[in-house]
């Protein structure tokens, strides 16, 4: 089973270590007060050589500071051996309201401007409050504290970097969530990701009413085949009667709210990124399932509107985390990367990161943009992203599935295939009870050959052709429902002599592989605003466009590019009913219709993806 949770990657740290983390570092454990009173608990490990002052590298966490216990140390410790060896004051922090920590926890608590009393705090303010009592109370510190975190965590190295205390000098913000609606984690373009959500709060979104050490239980049943079961669910509104029974409280919470509107504004990292002051590195994974956007989208907006003494972005070849355990980033699923790419970032680019701003203790120029590009497997170095030399071009659909730069010149027509949500496409070949990370690289000829998805291929390319930067699906669509979903995918056909990996033990076929190189879905009735949808009009033909996630894609010369085009994607996305409803969230069974999707090529209603390439 290949499946991945919201944070499974903290679990495999860089290396095994126990022994000489008790010999060189002193472990305390101490509850530190908010200025509202609340205290939260805080693991500390401060070397045992007192000749030398050191900073302060900070982790906050919704996931466990654990082993609790002064004299009880992690099997593992979750930082490099460059990193221990060099010394730090390692600093780990349960978040206000998660474990050991006192208050009241808040999915992604908004950023608050106006903080006047003692009583108004966010997540910035607990970690200023935090560095500020360090700095007063730990002795042999330099003066200077950093902040890092992977997913939630990088949620919170987000937050303390904002209105920051005057030690804070760097923060690394990893695989953050940033936009619960649009992006990450549980929505993306307005649509819900259903078997991630379920996953992950049948146990984190457990209520606990008092500081504890231990973990919440599942309420998650066993079953076999995903699919299957999440059918069989039928619409959401069952999840809460079968399985919730009102212990997730978040789930109304969630529910109630299936627009853009401000509870989820507030909730946007960049809401607050304008005023973050540490040098901010920003890192996230090509193939992260979980939050690429956020990765992505945070250096945007501290680019755009912070004044930041450094920004950078890395992105590597990765799935969610995993440039920070254990897993040498070479390969996911069948594809290959040829390199250890996670010990390089945390060697070449993590480590001189943080001496430089917490040390001044490396020469090391790192670049603004530190970016893997797949497909010919190389780091490339880049001073803004997207690159600034970067060309814009267009990828029309042509009739007979061709796909081309060159526009269609005359004639009209379109493609068209029925979306029946009883029988939605899956969003993967094999058979999985959750979200895989492997999905997002997967072989996407088990999809080609269904009557209900569109399939658009190029030519054999005479040339590398490097894809950089977002990409902007622009189509023309109509449906005799009233409501739809639109997936674009784009993919990179191997050629069909492409050798076969050795060994191979799971028979695969590389010759002619369809490799996911990016797939993103809008729910069609965000098409003029996600905080008003609208109904779709039956066989009107509109224009719908959106952005997927940025991509560095090297189309190598011999391979060919390939467009995909489905309304479902399942159990990965909720299933659209194809009838408008005011809240999918309680949609009923006889809500959910069979409806007929075209897609239109004409020259002047042509359907299209824009790219940026590079050379």
């Amino acid at each position: 089973m290949r499946t991945l949770g919201l944070l499974a990657l903290l679990a495999l740290p860089a290396f095994p270590q126990k022994d000489y983390i008790k010999a060189n570092y002193t472990k305390y454990e101490y509850r530190i007060p908010m200025r509202d009173g609340k205290r939260l608990f805080t693991s500390v490990y401060t070397p045992k050589d007192t000749s030398k002052q050191y900073p302060f590298l900070i982790t906050r966490t919704p996931y466990s500071v654990k082993p609790y216990g002064a004299d009880q140390y992690p099997d593992n410790f979750p930082k490099s051996e460059k990193f221990v060896k060099e010394g730090f004051i390692f600093v780990f922090q349960d978040v206000r309201g998660r474990w050991m920590s006192e208050g009241e926890f808040v999915n992604v608590r908004p950023y608050n401007p106006n903080k006047r009393t003692n009583q108004d705090i966010d997540e910035s303010s607990d970690t200023y409050d935090t560095v500020d009592w360090l700095i007063k109370n730990i002795p042999n510190h330099n003066g200077r504290a950093g902040i890092y975190g992977i997913s939630y965590p990088g949620f919170y190295a987000a937050m303390g970097a904002i209105d920051a205390h005057p030690a804070m000098k760097a923060s690394s913000p990893q695989a953050p969530v940033t936009d619960w609606f649009i992006g990450d984690d549980f929505h993306h373009n307005g649509a819900f990701y259903l078997p991630h959500f379920f996953r992950f709060f049948t146990s984190f979104g457990i209520a606990r009413p008092e500081p504890t050490t231990k973990a919440a239980e599942s309420i998650a049943p066993e079953f076999p085949n995903g699919y299957e079961f999440y059918l069989g669910v039928g619409p959401l509104v069952n999840l809460n009667e079968k399985y919730f029974k009102n212990q997730i409280a978040y789930w109304k919470e969630f529910t109630e709210h299936p627009n853009l509107d401000e509870y989820w504004r507030v909730r946007d990292l960049r809401y607050g990124a304008k005023n973050a002051k540490p040098a901010v590195m920003t890192v996230g994974g090509w193939f992260d399932a979980e939050d690429l956007f956020g990765a992505l989208r945070l250096y945007e907006a501290i680019e755009k509107n912070a004044q930041t003494p450094q920004n950078i972005l890395v992105m590597g070849p990765w799935f969610h985390g995993q440039w920070g355990g254990r897993d040498k980033g070479d390969k996911l699923g069948f594809v290959n990367f040829n390199a250890n790419t996670s010990d390089f970032y945390k060697d070449e680019i993590e480590f001189p990161f943080f001496m430089h701003h917490l040390k001044d203790s490396s020469d090391k120029k790192l670049p603004e943009a530190y970016m893997f590009e797949t497909g010919a497997n190389q780091w490339r170095k880049f001073d803004v992203w997207p690159p600034k030399d970067a060309t814009p071009k267009t990828l029309h659909l042509h009739a007979e599935g061709k796909l081309s730069f060159d526009p269609v010149r005359a004639g009209d027509g379109f493609d068209e295939y029925v979306s029946d949500p009883n029988k939605p496409v899956p969003f993967t070949p094999g058979i999985t009870k959750a979200m895989t990370r492997e999905h997002m690289v997967d072989d996407q000829r088990f999809a080609s050959m269904r009557p209900d998805v569109l399939v658009y291929k190029s030519d054999v390319l005479e040339e590398d052709v490097i894809i950089a930067g977002p990409l902007k699906a622009s189509l023309f669509v109509s449906t005799t429902g009233t409501d739809s979903d639109w997936v674009v995918k784009l993919i990179d056909v191997y050629p069909d002599e492409y050798p076969d990996p050795d060994p191979n033990p799971e028979k695969v076929v590389m010759g002619g592989f369809q490799q996911l190189v990016r797939g993103e879905l809008f729910r069609g009735r965000f098409r003029k605003s996600f905080s008003k949808p609208e109904p779709f009009t039956p066989n009107k033909v509109e224009k719908l466009e959106y952005e997927l996630p940025d991509v560095l894609h090297n189309f190598r010369r011999g391979h060919r590019i390939m467009i995909q085009i489905q309304s479902s994607w399942f159990p990965l996305i909720d299933r659209n009913p194809q009838k408008y409803v005011d809240n999918i969230y309680n949609a009923k069974r006889e809500d959910f219709i069979k409806a007929t999707q075209r897609i239109y090529r004409t020259a002047s209603q042509g359907s299209q993806i824009r790219v940026l390439t590079i050379r």
